[in-house]
């Protein structure tokens, strides 16, 4: 059974960085031919995808959040990293992290979800 968890801050200011870990276990984040994503849904709207890290390294990202976001890994650790520069309060949302099968938001495993909230 694959589990997902995400950790990080959940108060971040304004033009600051959002860093946020997704801890995997139950399986191999460098294993077959998954996509490990990062979603949110901010307060009102629907769900929003970030971008993944395949298990071979490679990444892509939304292209309306491209030029801000980084993701990247820990395979000693099992984690993949999100990080979201210059935020604004725009950027508050319930974040998860997921398992993606295909590449496509065809998810399967889901973190529990955590909120980041962004104010000064």
């Amino acid at each position: 059974q694959v589990q997902l968890q995400e950790s990080g801050p959940g108060l971040v200011k304004p033009s600051q960085t959002l860093s946020l870990t997704c801890t995997v276990s139950g399986g191999s984040i460098t294993a077959d031919s998954y996509y490990w994503s990062w979603v949110r849904r901010p307060p009102g709207k629907a769900l929003e995808w970030i971008g993944y890290i395949a298990a071979s390294g490679s990444t892509y990202y939304n292209p309306s959040l491209n030029s801000r976001t980084s993701i990247s890994r820990d395979t000693s650790k099992n984690q993949f990293t999100l990080q979201l520069r210059a935020v604004t309060p725009e950027d508050s949302a319930v974040y998860y992290c997921a398992r993606d099968k295909t590449g496509s938001e065809d998810y399967d495993y889901w973190g529990q979800g955590t909120q980041v909230t962004v104010s000064s």
